[in-house]
C-alpha cells in the first residue's frame, strides 16, 4: 500500500500532497530558527558550530596535555589546527548511523581529516568533555548576544520614556481609571524590569563555569593514569585547560556538569521573557485604548477580512513566545531533579530541546521587542481626551480644598461632590454622555464656582506627581550606568 498523509477531517481520506510530493515531509524546519530567531543565534546554536566548539575543545585538551609531558607532537597538534574549521556533517552523520554515538562518530571523522593527530584526539577524555563544555561554552555565547540584546532594548525604551517623561496620561490599576501618570513613567516600569534582568544576566554570566577535565565519573582517573599518579600535574593540566578556554572550571562533578546549571540559564531565559510579555500585555492594552501603537508598516496588512484593522501582531508574537519558554522552566527542573548518581542519559534529548529553543525564542522575543520599542507612536490627543473624561472625578481633592477657602464647608462638600458624580458616572454608562460633573458642580451655589473657574483647576500636569523628575533621575543614574560602553546594534532584522 503507497504511503498516504490522511485529513482527519471525518470523511475526508485524500492525500493533502499527490504521491510524488511525499519526500517534502522529510524536510522539517523548525519554526525558531526558520520564522522567528535572528541568524546570529541560529549560527551559534548551528551543529556545524557546535562541532567547531568539540574541536577547539580537543585542541586545548593536546596543547595542554603536550605542555605538561605527554607524547604528543607538534605537527599532530599542527594538523588538528589546521583542520580545526573543516566540518563534514555529512561525513559525521554517516560515521554516527554507523556507531550510534555522536561523540565517537566527531572522532573518526576528524581522524580522516587529520590522520597523524588521530591517535591523540579525546586523549583521557570522556563524552561528556566536549558535550558538557562545549554546551557552556556556547551558552556562555548565546548570552552574550541576549546581553546586547537587552541594552539595545534598554536604550530604544529609554529615549522613548525621555521624549515623553511629561506627557501626562490616565493610570490604570485592575486596568480601571487610577491616578494620572506620564506615558514615560510608564516606560520607565518597562525599564526597570529589563534592568533587574540585565543584573541576573550579569551574574549568570559571571558565574557560569565550564564542567573542566574531569574524567570518566568526574574523579579525574584517566587523566592521573595519564600522569603516572602525578595529581598536581592533573591540577594543572585543568587549570591550563581553563585559560585556553576562558573560564574556571566546576570544583566538582559526576561525568556530567550538574544540570543545575541549565536551571540557572533557564531562570534568567523566562525572567526575559516574562519582562518582554508585561510589556507586550501593556501595548496590546494600549493600542486598544488608540494611545500608543506598535510599528505598522505602510503596506502591512492587519486583517485578511477587515482591511481596516491594525492589529498588534508584533507585541502578540512577543507574548507567544514567551508563553513558550516559560513553559519550558517546569520540565528543566525535571531535569536536573530526575539525574541518577553521576550520569543518566535521560537528560540528552531534553536538553537539545530546551537549552536551544529557549535561546532561540528569547532572541527572538528581544529582536521584536527592540523592533517595536524603537518604532512607537503616541496619539497626545487621544491620551488628553481620555484623562480629561475621568480627571474630574479625580480631582475631588482639589476641587474641596477650592471651595473651603471660598468659605465652603469641607463635610457638606464633599457629599454634594459624592452626589454629584453619581448623577454624573449614571449620564455616562446609561446615556452615552460625556463627563458632566463639573457643569453638576457649577449649578451648585455651594462650590461658589462657575464652569470655567472649576475647569481652571484641572490642569493635568498636576496630578501627576513627580513622575516626570523621577523618569530623568532614573535615566541619569540607573540606566546611564547600565548603558555606560553601549553601542547599540544595528537594527535588528525579524521575519514577518
Amino acid at each position: 500500500m503507497r504511503a498516504r498523509l490522511i485529513c482527519q477531517t471525518e470523511g475526508m481520506d485524500e492525500p493533502f500532497l499527490p504521491p510524488s510530493d511525499l519526500t517534502e515531509l522529510e524536510r522539517f524546519e523548525h519554526p525558531l530558527a526558520q520564522r522567528y530567531a535572528t541568524k546570529a543565534m541560529v549560527r551559534l546554536l548551528s551543529p556545524l558550530y557546535r562541532q567547531r566548539v568539540w574541536r577547539r575543545l580537543w585542541i586545548a585538551l593536546a596543547e595542554s596535555e603536550m605542555e605538561l609531558g605527554l607524547p604528543i607532537r607538534l605537527e599532530q597538534i599542527a594538523e588538528m589546527r589546521k583542520t580545526r574549521d573543516a566540518v563534514e556533517l555529512e561525513v559525521i552523520a554517516r560515521h554516527e548511523a554507523a556507531l550510534r554515538h555522536d561523540v565517537m562518530a566527531a572522532i573518526h571523522a576528524w581522524g580522516e581529516q587529520a590522520p597523524q593527530a588521530r591517535p591523540i584526539i579525546h586523549l583521557g577524555a570522556t563524552s561528556c568533555f566536549v558535550t558538557d563544555n562545549g554546551d557552556l561554552l556556547i551558552c556562555q555565547e548565546a548570552l552574550g548576544l541576549l546581553r546586547k540584546r537587552v541594552l539595545d532594548v534598554i536604550a530604544a525604551l529609554s529615549k522613548f520614556a525621555d521624549e515623553w517623561k511629561d506627557q501626562p496620561t490616565l493610570g490604570f490599576t485592575h486596568f480601571q481609571p487610577a491616578q494620572p501618570t506620564t506615558v514615560g513613567k510608564r516606560a520607565s516600569l518597562w525599564i526597570q524590569d529589563l534592568l533587574l534582568d540585565l543584573e541576573d544576566l550579569d551574574h549568570l554570566i559571571a558565574t557560569t563555569p565550564v564542567r573542566g577535565v574531569k574524567g570518566t565519573t568526574g574523579t579525574q582517573a584517566s587523566f592521573l593514569e595519564l600522569f603516572e599518579g602525578n595529581g598536581e600535574r592533573v591540577d594543572a593540566l585543568e587549570k591550563r585547560f581553563c585559560e585556553k578556554v576562558g573560564f574556571k572550571a566546576i570544583p566538582v562533578s559526576g561525568q556530567t556538569a550538574t544540570r543545575k546549571l541549565e536551571d540557572r540559564i533557564g531562570q534568567v531565559l523566562c525572567g526575559i521573557a516574562a519582562s518582554a510579555s508585561k510589556f507586550a500585555c501593556d501595548m496590546r492594552l494600549l493600542q486598544h485604548l488608540k494611545e500608543v501603537e506598535e510599528p505598522f508598516e505602510k503596506n502591512q496588512i492587519g486583517s485578511s477580512a477587515m482591511p481596516y484593522k491594525r492589529n498588534p501582531m508584533r507585541s502578540e508574537r512577543i507574548n507567544s513566545l514567551s508563553r513558550f519558554t516559560l513553559g519550558l522552566m517546569p520540565s528543566t527542573y525535571q531535569t536536573s531533579a530526575t539525574q541518577w548518581m553521576e550520569r543518566t542519559l535521560d537528560d540528552s534529548a531534553h536538553r537539545r530541546l530546551t537549552i536551544s529553543q529557549g535561546l532561540l525564542a528569547v532572541d527572538a522575543i528581544l529582536a521584536l521587542y527592540l523592533n517595536v520599542a524603537s518604532g512607537l507612536v503616541v496619539y497626545p490627543k487621544m491620551i488628553e481626551a481620555r484623562l480629561n473624561q475621568e480627571l474630574p472625578f479625580m480631582a475631588a481633592e482639589v476641587l474641596l480644598m477650592e471651595a473651603v477657602k471660598r468659605g465652603g464647608d469641607r463635610q457638606d462638600l464633599h457629599e454634594r461632590f459624592r452626589l454629584a458624580a453619581l448623577e454624573a458616572g449614571r449620564r455616562i454608562k446609561e446615556e452615552g454622555r460625556g463627563n458632566e460633573l463639573l457643569s453638576l458642580l457649577a449649578a451648585d451655589p455651594s462650590w461658589g464656582m462657575n464652569e470655567g473657574e472649576l475647569a481652571s483647576l484641572l490642569d493635568p500636569h498636576r496630578f501627576t506627581g513627580r513622575a516626570g523628575e523621577q523618569v530623568q533621575a532614573f535615566l541619569a543614574a540607573e540606566v546611564r550606568i547600565a548603558l555606560r560602553g553601549h553601542v547599540r546594534s544595528a537594527t535588528t532584522e525579524i521575519h514577518v
